[in-house]
């Protein structure tokens, strides 16, 4: 069975840079690209998914402050 694949936006490593020419970057590994971090990992791990992956905690519930 496949592995699934590492969704960027999902990790607590991704972030989008200013900057124009590569604007997807991995803090953990240092870089900055024009494709997704993982999508770069996989092409040089001939195939294999990002190994540093760690998952965003969950978002907290909205709590609105002006109850009706």
């Amino acid at each position: 069975m496949p592995t699934p694949r590492c969704d960027c936006h999902r990790c607590v490593h991704y972030f989008i840079t200013w900057d124009e020419k590569f604007p997807n970057g991995c803090r953990r590994m240092g870089f900055k690209s024009r494709r997704y971090p993982a999508d770069e990992v996989r092409q040089a791990m001939n195939g294999q998914e990002c190994r540093l992956f760690e998952p965003k905690a969950p978002l907290k519930p909205f709590k609105n402050p002006f109850p009706d």
